[in-house]
């Protein structure tokens, strides 16, 4: 069985973003010129040894910004039924995972230390392991193999949102303030 497996999803259309969809947001540079994308996939990387990028079948750009970056690069074509689709499609790529850490691409400031935090709580034992930041739960979430038939199931736009809300969770605190920080808007950046 293999270790703790990172899932960066990245094929939302980021409507709250650019309503008009011409500019993808996860091609958009932080200040310091890192690109959102990039920025979160290097992060997932540098905590853990296998990162799987779901992006939408169309997305090219994005495809090959992270598979630059060092991910394992897998085209969801029905991203556009929601999250969960494109969590599940990435799940499948590493059913053979102990666990898995689900992050958002969208959210470029989460360190590297809350992830192997989390990867953590997960090797030794909790079934999922979400990260708090002053009494606040943030991403990402990770899910150990009990979880799996469960995250198998999901459908819609919600993600795994009812699972950890139906279940018990490690909080793991944490000093990262970037768990609680995504780009929605152009503001956000």
């Amino acid at each position: 069985m293999a270790g703790i497996v990172g899932i960066l999803l990245a094929a939302g259309r980021g409507r709250r973003f650019d309503p008009q969809g011409q500019r993808n947001k996860l091609l958009q540079p932080l200040p310091g010129g890192d690109v959102v994308a990039a920025a979160s996939a290097r992060h997932l990387l540098a905590a853990l040894p296998r990162v799987i990028a779901v992006v939408r079948a169309d997305d090219d750009a994005t495809a090959a910004l992270l598979a630059a970056a060092g991910c394992e690069v897998t085209r969801c074509f029905d991203a556009d039924s929601g999250m969960a689709a494109s969590l599940v499609h990435g799940l499948r790529q590493a059913e053979q995972a102990a666990g898995w850490v689900v992050a958002l691409a969208d959210m470029p400031h989460v360190r590297p230390a809350t992830i192997a935090a989390l990867r953590q709580a997960v090797l030794e034992g909790a079934p999922i392991a979400v990260p708090v930041h002053q009494d606040k739960r943030g991403n990402p979430v990770a899910f150990g193999r009990r979880h799996m038939p469960e995250l198998l199931a999901l459908s819609g736009d919600r993600g795994a949102r009812g699972i950890v809300s139906n279940n018990p969770v490690n909080e793991v605190c944490v000093d990262d303030p970037g768990i609680l920080l995504d780009i929605d808007t152009p503001t956000d950046l």
